[in-house]
């Protein structure tokens, strides 16, 4: 399993950007071996972190390439003062069952 996580400091959002982020969210979620996202703001340090949860590399390259990805990629400094990908190999995920609504709950 595999994490793809893009952290980023935001300037000022218009309706292009809400447009093209909630296309890209759609073409992620209908990519088999997509499992879920989670996003995370420090507003103290003014970041974003969206964090996408994949079953292989395949399905994150399917991501990576697709066509809206392509297009934000090359308008992100309309609305981005800078940003980071991390791409990581998820070994374990542990807790204590409580947090039921996160994407890899249950998952060893």
């Amino acid at each position: 399993m595999y994490s793809s996580t893009f952290v980023f400091a935001k300037k000022q959002f218009d309706e292009a950007f809400y447009r093209l982020d909630e296309a890209i969210a759609n073409v992620a979620k209908s990519i088999p071996g997509y499992i879920g996202e989670e996003t995370w703001e420090n507003t103290s340090a003014g970041l974003v972190s969206n964090v996408y949860y994949w079953e292989s590399l395949e399905a994150l390259h399917a991501l990576i390439t697709h066509p809206k990805h392509l297009e934000a990629k090359a308008k992100q400094s309309n609305w981005l003062d800078g940003y980071q990908v991390v791409i990581s190999e998820v070994i374990k995920t542990y807790g204590d069952a409580k947090l039921t609504n996160l994407p890899l709950t249950a998952r060893g």
